[in-house]
């Protein structure tokens, strides 16, 4: 009997060790990874300065709390906060915790301005924003709710890129919207520009903060620092985490300074977070992230890949349905079981990851170059040729 919680429906596969865009099981076995650890390991497996900025911390120290002054911390502060909207970042565990330090802040922000009753979230169908009890409240999902009933309560959902059914749903207790501007868990779905700016519009108009959760879609995925740079929004608040340590815990929340002002010391905290061993992750991804070409290889690898996807569709239209995502956050639509797709590749040796809506997820690391897309797609190919 195992002494882990059964919470995990776990494949019977391991690895040993990782190297690029690859996993390597004991025995040897070679896995071409499109799923980044769902997203996490934005700068593949055991990246050289990765591995040499961690080791060196690790031989000097790891953990010291929050009662002192962090090296690195304001670097790290600093290198993230100008790549965006944000004046702050408060740097956490986890992308549930990065959420969590949102959703205060909307709370504590309507009550600095004597409004406490505004402490509703609108937010949409198809979400997912973690495991705790206010995050599956948010997303209103029986699977996640199933047995930890009452909800917290706060949260009033809507359809995704319906504008018209948030402006319905706004009443004077709401305080904030929470969007995903590309929805990961719920099956790929992009947002248009178009309601990302009406959405800005409506918070403004009703003083709403706007809230993006981009713990899978941001962090140079889509080619742009943050998702929602696409649709040349600024949103009040952003949750980072997964791409930003490249497989270390690490997550974020930014905000303005205008939507954090009711955040003083006390009001929030982690004892873990920010720690130096994590800040030392943090700039290392950073140093690669925020090197000269880098998003730029992304958008071109991405629209390489995509292209790729979209001719497998037109060749093979009775499996793959239709394409979706940006950069390299993508999706393709299967006609029948996506699970059972993602485990025939993984039985050729390339690693996807299901979601909503019969979706695979295709979440490679960000270092994918054309050879590596010309591989996964020949695998791919040879599944399509399969089925059909």
């Amino acid at each position: 009997m195992s002494a882990v919680l059964p919470v995990y429906s776990r494949c019977n596969l391991m690895f040993e060790r990782g190297e690029g865009v690859y996993l390597f099981t004991a025995g040897g076995t070679r896995y071409l990874d499109f799923a980044s650890g769902i997203a996490v390991n934005s700068l593949g497996h055991s990246h050289p300065h990765l591995v040499s900025e961690t080791v060196d911390q690790v031989k000097k120290l790891w953990h010291v709390s929050n009662l002192y002054q962090i090296d690195g911390l304001e670097k790290l502060a600093k290198r993230i906060v100008d790549q965006c909207f944000a004046d702050y970042i408060f740097f956490c565990n986890s992308g549930a915790e990065a959420v969590e330090c949102g959703l205060k802040i909307i709370r504590k922000y309507h009550d600095t301005d004597g409004n406490p009753d505004k402490f509703r979230v609108i937010t949409f169908e198809g979400c997912f924003h973690g495991r705790t009890l206010a995050t599956i409240s948010a997303a209103k999902k029986d699977k996640l709710m199933a047995g930890f009933e009452p909800e917290v309560d706060g949260f009033d959902q809507v359809s995704f890129g319906d504008i018209e059914a948030v402006k319905k749903a706004i009443t004077p207790e709401t305080g904030g919207i929470l969007i995903e501007p590309i929805i990961g868990e719920g099956g790929i779905k992009v947002a248009t520009p178009e309601f990302l700016k009406a959405l800005r519009e409506l918070a403004d108009k009703h003083k709403l903060l706007l809230f993006f959760d981009e713990i899978q879609c941001g962090m140079g995925r889509t080619g742009k620092f943050f998702a929602h740079q696409l649709a040349d929004v600024k949103p009040d608040i952003v949750a980072s985490a997964k791409g930003i340590g490249s497989g270390f815990p690490l997550g974020a929340c930014l905000a303005t300074k205008e939507a954090a002002k009711g955040m003083t010391p006390g009001s929030h905290g982690s004892t873990y977070a920010g720690n130096p061993l994590a800040v030392r992750v943090g700039n290392a991804v950073m140093d690669i992230m925020l090197a000269e070409g880098f998003l730029e290889n992304v958008v071109e690898v991405g629209n390489y890949l995509k292209n790729k996807l979209d001719e497998l569709k037109n060749t093979y239209p009775k499996t793959i349905k239709e394409v979706r995502g940006e950069g390299l956050i993508l999706g393709i639509q299967i006609e029948g079981e996506n699970r059972s797709f993602v485990e025939k590749l993984r039985e050729k040796n390339l690693l996807t990851v299901p979601a909503a809506e019969n979706i695979v997820r295709i979440l490679p690391p960000l270092i994918l170059e054309e050879s590596h897309v010309d591989e996964g797609i020949k695998i791919i190919k040879s599944l399509c040729e399969e089925l059909s």
